[in-house]
């Protein structure tokens, strides 16, 4: 059998998460494959890099959790193509979460306006939601 939890518990799981990460995270862009797990170090060349709302996430609501507020980079650090993303603590080196990018119906962790960057430009993300497991 598989363990179910409530509404209520997994809410608290999601909201534990922006409550561990912090206020005002740090949203970095990537080249390449992401690393095996976060422990590892950085992959590929940083292509925009987000200074994240102090309140990133809204509130975690039927068991899941979206972005809250703005999440985009006025002007993008390189050009290349983006393939995954890494959430830091506020002191941009701490890596808390990563996951793939796509545009919207990619089937990405995270979806974005567009994969493919040129230095300068601005940068959005579309969509990112947390879903709690064991329902």
């Amino acid at each position: 059998m598989t363990v179910q939890l409530s509404t209520s518990v997994r809410n608290a799981e999601l909201d534990a998460i922006e409550t561990a990460v912090g206020a005002s995270a740090v949203l970095k862009v990537r080249t390449g494959a992401q690393p095996a797990t976060c422990a590892v170090a950085d992959s590929g060349t940083v292509l925009a890099t987000c200074n994240l709302p102090a309140d990133w996430m809204a509130a975690a609501s039927a068991g899941s959790k979206a972005l809250s507020g703005t999440w985009q980079d006025a002007s993008a650090d390189n050009t290349g193509t983006a393939a995954h993303f890494r959430l830091y603590a506020s002191d941009g080196v701490t890596c808390h979460m990563q996951g793939a990018i796509t545009l919207t119906g990619g089937g990405g962790d995270m979806t974005v306006d567009s994969v493919n960057f040129t230095a300068g430009q601005q940068f959005t993300v579309t969509a990112f939601t947390l879903t709690a497991g064991n329902a």
